[in-house]
């Protein structure tokens, strides 16, 4: 298939949309409008409805009701929007309904800036809605592998029955690159496939295809049973679901943990540090939920230290010191808000790190 060149945002739109997503709900806030403004010409042509919500909290609960029906549904958003959908994440989590939410990251806290930022990652993998739940979260470092993923992201979210959130950033939404679209996913809904759906009831059909969607369990046992259920699926996704790349790391004396762009950016400190003779390899994490925690532990055996690098105070932090348990040094280097590290400090903290200092 030949390449097409295109941005990111508009490419991540029209991935969905060969994905087999007939349903977009949303809100303009920058630095992700283009998906919503794609979206708005492209579902017409392919039969699918746009809406754009009175806010960022109606959306998320119109994907609670589309997804109810059994269709494909996503919705996009950055980091403080995402912040008001979560009470209906949540939601869709605790009612077990698969869709996709798209959280393009701007730096904050509050309003922030409108430039790429990596602060939401606890907000992602640790929850960011009430309750015991997860969300499988993947974090794409191009735009190629995020039209990838979503050759199977909706395949995922309805084989656990789980939201899946994408987490990517400003400068993947607005940068440009040469890209291969899949074909075209005829997706129809089939009711003998999703048993749970809402496909259509009416009295005197047989009441135990009568699909009720509900996250509310007002007996403490029947919750608990409910919550029980959830945690074995989550213990099956980090089970069978992780995914990673290991980037020259069989022989490095150092490795750098980084996800999404700034694993862009270490990957080329990485090949200054190798041209110098200093070995240091990358791990990048492409679900940061589930973490890959023992694939870390094995890529790093025979490194001296490693270094984590991120767009934030040191979020991911915390997973690879737990990955590592305390068998090596783990040191971090970064900055908050929206200023993004560069090739040359992260050469610059290798070689303090290399010396001692």
């Amino acid at each position: 298939m030949a390449l097409t060149l295109m941005k990111g945002s508009e490419a991540i739109a029209e991935a969905a949309i060969r994905a087999g997503a007939r349903f977009f709900f949303g809100y303009p806030i920058t630095p992700q409008t283009e998906i919503p403004e794609y979206m708005s010409a492209r579902m017409p042509e392919v039969g699918g409805c746009f809406l754009q919500a009175e806010s960022e909290v109606a959306a998320i609960n119109m994907v609670y009701g589309a997804a109810s029906t059994g269709e494909r549904v996503i919705t996009s958003s950055s980091s403080p929007g995402v912040s008001l959908k979560q009470e209906g994440i949540s939601y869709c989590a605790g009612a077990q309904l698969p869709c996709v939410i798209l959280n393009v990251m701007r730096g904050g806290p509050g309003l922030g800036s409108i430039q790429a930022s990596q602060g939401d990652y606890n907000q992602a993998v640790k929850g960011g809605g009430n309750g015991d739940y997860h969300l499988i979260t993947y974090a794409p470092s191009s735009i190629q592998e995020a039209i990838d993923i979503f050759s199977f992201a909706f395949d995922k979210a309805e084989k656990y029955r789980v939201p899946v959130l994408f987490l990517a950033d400003g400068i993947m939404a607005q940068m440009m690159e040469p890209v291969e679209m899949p074909e075209m996913v005829d997706f129809k809904v089939d009711p003998e496939k999703k048993p749970w759906a809402a496909t259509g009831w009416k009295p005197g059909d047989d009441p135990a295809k009568r699909a009720v969607i509900n996250s509310l369990y007002i007996n403490t046992e029947e919750l608990t049973v409910h919550n029980n259920e959830l945690q074995a699926t989550y213990r099956e996704i980090e089970k069978n679901e992780v995914m990673y790349e290991a980037y020259m790391c069989e022989d490095a004396d150092y490795v750098i943990t980084a996800f999404g762009t700034v694993a862009r950016i270490a990957k080329s400190a990485i090949n200054e540090l190798r041209a110098q003779g200093i070995k240091v390899g990358l791990f990048r994490p492409i679900t940061v939920w589930p973490f890959p925690y023992k694939e870390l532990a094995e890529a790093s055996k025979n490194a001296k230290a490693l270094l984590d690098v991120e767009a934030n105070e040191g979020q991911m932090l915390q997973d690879v010191k737990l990955a590592i348990n305390g068998a090596k040094p783990v040191e971090y280097f970064g900055h908050c808000g929206s200023l993004m590290p560069t090739t040359d400090e992260i050469v610059a903290k290798i070689l303090e790190m290399k010396e001692g200092k």
